[in-house]
């Protein structure tokens, strides 16, 4: 089994919002992607920030934007925030009828197409579509709040996921999100994930930028393989 390099994307949901450039520009030298938390208060409970805070943002670095659509009809929404810059655009399998085509839209609108998999969804039946993603986050916690506690059960769809993309020889980040931080990255790297999303582990540190070298020290420890 073959792993990627990891990737650690601090999520700006557990940053200061008063201090968003700067709170970015605090990571931009050590995190690999900066992970974008949008929520309509739909599709989770929760309101964040939404396009005209992306394309702010994306004026003041150069840093990949993870963008993580928790939202109802993202075939509308999301198109919108691949031509606004960003690197990567996940949205919910729960929240879409058709994810295949509008994984096409995105590609086609120069960005990476996600998939995320809520808490209770089972992940068997969208591992076939993967061939048409560049990434799959599979969430740690129910989606919607940030700061919750991570549930270690859930890694066994990442271990399946793992031995699905390595079967099929696929391009793929396996991103895992909530609750990861020094005390759980090292089993979400053992499990097979590769990609990992970290708010209040980098940003409630007294340095998010060692936070993360530290966070992706773990991860490649404890990867298979290392």
């Amino acid at each position: 089994m073959t792993v990627p390099p990891p990737i650690v994307a601090p999520s700006i949901l557990a940053a200061d919002f008063a201090r968003l450039a700067e709170e970015v520009r605090a990571v931009e030298d050590a995190a690999d992607w900066l992970h974008v938390d949008v929520m309509d208060n739909h599709f989770v409970p929760n309101l964040t920030i939404g396009l005209p805070v992306v394309q702010s943002l994306r004026a003041v670095t150069a840093m990949p934007f993870d963008v993580h659509l928790m939202i109802e009809d993202p075939r509308r929404w999301a198109p919108g925030y691949a031509d606004a810059g960003a690197y990567n655009v996940t949205f919910h399998a729960e929240a879409s009828d058709d994810p295949v085509a509008l994984a096409k839209d995105l590609r086609s609108a120069g960005a990476k197409a996600g998939l995320a998999i809520d808490r209770d969804t089972p992940i068997e039946p969208y591992l076939d579509l993967l061939p048409s993603f560049d990434t799959l986050l599979i969430m740690t916690i129910k989606a919607g709040f940030g700061g919750q506690r991570f549930i270690p059960q859930l890694l066994e769809k990442v271990r399946t996921a793992r031995q699905h993309v390595s079967a099929g020889h696929l391009e793929l980040r396996i991103e895992v999100d909530g609750g990861i931080a020094a005390d759980t990255i090292e089993q979400a790297a053992a499990a097979g994930a590769d990609a990992f999303v970290a708010g209040t582990a980098v940003y409630g540190a007294a340095d998010p930028a060692e936070a993360v070298r530290h966070l992706r020290a773990l991860a490649e420890r404890a990867a298979p393989g290392a």
